[in-house]
């Protein structure tokens, strides 16, 4: 199995709705996100995908939820913005546009700090 891996960071802001403390109230995150794609099989160019496709896509992401509000943002509004929450928008974004390029699967990962990580991943079949 090969991979390749991309990341972009962003900063945002969201409330968690529930027994969350502090974080209840409207507080921000410099988030990392991080896109693996993994497959079988190499291209016949050597490479798996093309990794500056693939951090054009991660790129235009993090910028479109850099200094947003994550509670507004379509596709998150009416969801409690929870790490795991950001990550599956993430990953449905993405994946639309990995799909037929002979990739067997894409993880995303969403990091609200150096230590904590949230994640999904899944086939692109």
């Amino acid at each position: 199995m090969y991979e390749i891996r991309v990341a972009a960071r962003f900063e945002a802001a969201h409330r968690l709705a529930g027994d969350f403390g502090p974080a209840s109230r409207l507080h921000g995150h410099t988030y990392r996100l991080e896109a693996i794609v993994r497959g079988e099989r190499l291209r016949e160019d050597g490479t798996l995908y093309d990794i500056g496709a693939l951090r054009e896509a991660v790129d235009a992401l993090a910028s479109s939820l850099h200094y947003r509000n994550l509670d507004e943002v379509p596709g998150l509004a009416g969801k409690n913005t929870t790490a795991e929450a950001v990550a599956s928008h993430c990953w449905e974004s993405l994946a639309p546009g990995l799909r037929g390029r002979g990739l067997s699967s894409l993880a995303v990962r969403v990091w609200e700090n150096p230590e904590v990580y949230a994640a999904r991943e899944g086939p692109l079949g």
